[in-house]
């Protein structure tokens, strides 16, 4: 007897009829205080030697139906391994269909980060010599908003600031994050050592825990987009993005990175602040380097496809990367990967996946590096 569900960290769906297992369908859960549905993360027992075919009956309605052509869904057993499987798109409904080799299988939008596998990442990292874990406050539903702090402790040094995951249904954030927390944990890597030595980087694995734990999509318990609170972040509704601001005007950035994830483009790309009326020639010049050294070192990232350049609004300044370019006058980025693959070195088992994620947050420490000391 099928069986789905979704009753667990990060679950989201609405199952409509679970009888036949040719025939499974579903809904899109809409975040638990919004109505932004992508998001999915479901259960499929009773599975073995089964042919599944699942329908998602409502993603032609969902907030981003552009991200549904060419996305193929992925498919786990043990929800450490992740892969690929048939996905197709009528223009309606998101039909997945997969044969399964065990009881349980798992079906995710992409590869999940557990709310158990970020405290065993905050856990890792605090051990590294000379690293502080510290929270910076609480979400709306209480949960710490911890930042992970290494390097010299020196307000007059560069600080480096990295937030992952405004946006909790884009795991593959803090799959970089933990990239680059793991990379900076090795006291053997000579960009590392020398990088820690010159200069403080701050990194919040998770800027949105309470909607990563909901699954939600976008929102956190508020159903705030904390990515569009930024101008008038308050401590009752979006107090994520309270506490990361204050932090952050005591320790000015020299380089702001907020990583995310886009449904529709299957490319990794940054957008800068190129639009905004301060933006200078050396900002320019300063961008323009940062993104060819992390060109060179990870040949994932490129800069031919992107956002589309649009003429400055001040709306845009409730954006993380805006705001803190605006406000500090640094090399702020919006850093994007793809739900899909990344069409440039195209991966047909796995598509963009938490290890690829894993080794440009790793590259990163690298362009970091190469910005700052030359």
């Amino acid at each position: 007897m099928i069986q789905v569900s979704s009753a667990f960290d990060g679950g989201a769906i609405t199952v409509v009829d679970a009888t036949r297992a040719d025939d499974i369908r579903l809904r899109l859960r809409a975040d638990a205080s919004a109505e932004f549905w992508q998001w999915f993360y479901f259960r499929v027992a009773g599975a073995r030697d089964t042919d599944l075919t699942v329908h998602l009956l409502n993603a032609g309605k969902s907030t981003y139906p552009g991200g549904w052509p060419g996305y193929r869904a992925v498919v786990s057993y043990d929800q450490q391994a992740w892969f690929r499987v048939d996905t197709a798109f009528d223009g309606a409904r998101l039909t997945v269909r997969h044969r399964s080799a065990a009881d349980l299988v798992w079906f995710a939008y992409f590869e999940p980060f557990s709310m158990e596998r970020h405290a065993a990442l905050l856990a890792r990292a605090q051990l590294r010599p000379g690293a502080r874990v510290r929270s910076l406050g609480l979400s709306c539903a209480g949960r710490p908003i911890d930042v992970v702090e290494l390097g010299l402790q020196d307000p007059a040094a560069p600080q480096v600031w990295v937030i992952c995951r405004q946006h909790p249904g884009e795991t593959m954030a803090e799959w970089f994050a933990d990239g680059m927390l793991e990379r900076l944990g090795d006291g053997a890597d000579p960009v590392v050592t020398e990088l820690l030595r010159a200069a403080c980087l701050h990194i919040v694995p998770n800027m949105n825990p309470d909607g990563s734990a909901l699954g939600n999509l976008r929102t956190n318990a508020r159903g705030i987009d904390l990515n569009r609170a930024w101008v008038n972040a308050s401590a009752e509704a979006s107090p994520e993005v309270y506490v990361v601001r204050q932090a952050m005007r005591e320790s000015a950035p020299a380089i702001f990175l907020d990583v995310h994830g886009d449904e529709a483009l299957p490319y990794v790309f940054v957008a800068g602040s190129d639009a905004q009326p301060s933006f200078t020639a050396a900002h320019r010049e300063r961008q323009e380097r940062f993104t060819q050294v992390l060109r060179e070192l990870n040949p994932d990232f490129q800069t031919e496809h992107g956002y589309p350049r649009a003429p400055f609004r001040p709306e845009l300044l409730a954006m993380a990367s805006q705001w803190v370019a605006e406000r500090f006058q640094c090399l702020s980025l919006t850093v994007e990967m793809p739900f899909k693959d990344n069409a440039n070195l195209p991966d047909a088992a796995v598509g963009w996946n938490g290890a690829r994620s894993r080794r440009l947050g790793a590259a990163m420490v690298g362009a970091i590096h190469r910005t700052l000391l030359g």
